[in-house]
């Protein structure tokens, strides 16, 4: 499906969206973390989860977070949470990016990363920008390779959720796009 880049609206999440964005969020979980996470959890809990999670997210924002969506005809589509100044090498985590799985590879979600990379400069033109991502999620892995990432550390998280690798940024303006 292609994506018209002119009909999306990319703009500061609120406590409106709470509902959307969990739900995109627990989907794009149920879909890319099986044997990461419990069945159980994947299906009966991971709602609850996200729920909480964005509740507290955004109707409490804590100082230095950003949430932004992006969205089309009304609809969230996808999303990034952006976390400034979370680690001392680092610098800001990217938490969290999501599209809806219908939207994938449109370019929603490099979009999301150059609006990403836009907030963390505005906040500080001197921060690097990384994020995790699981193992066994290859085409994610493929995705930050394509947009420049550089895979610089495996960690091991068990019980749950199993390994995951730290990409970086140490220049978030190549995130940028331009028109």
């Amino acid at each position: 499906m292609t994506t018209d880049p002119a009909a999306i609206v990319y703009r500061r999440a609120s406590p409106a969206d709470i509902g959307v964005i969990a739900a995109l969020h627990a989907d794009s979980w149920r879909r890319h973390y099986r044997g990461a996470f419990s069945d159980e959890f994947l299906d009966h809990d991971v709602w609850d989860d996200r729920l909480t999670t964005w509740t507290e997210r955004l109707q409490t924002p804590v100082p230095g977070t950003r949430t932004i969506v992006a969205e089309q005809d009304g609809q969230v589509i996808g999303l990034v949470h952006l976390v400034l100044g979370d680690d001392p090498t680092w610098g800001a985590l990217i938490d969290n990016l999501h599209v809806s799985h219908e939207r994938k590879r449109s370019g929603i979600g490099t979009q999301l990363m150059s609006e990403a990379a836009r907030a963390l400069l505005h906040a500080d033109p001197h921060a690097g920008v990384y994020l995790w991502v699981l193992e066994q999620n290859t085409p994610a892995q493929a995705f930050y390779d394509r947009r420049g990432g550089q895979c610089v550390e495996r960690q091991s998280r068990r019980p749950d959720p199993g390994h995951r690798f730290r990409y970086v940024w140490t220049d978030p303006s190549r995130l940028i796009l331009t028109d």
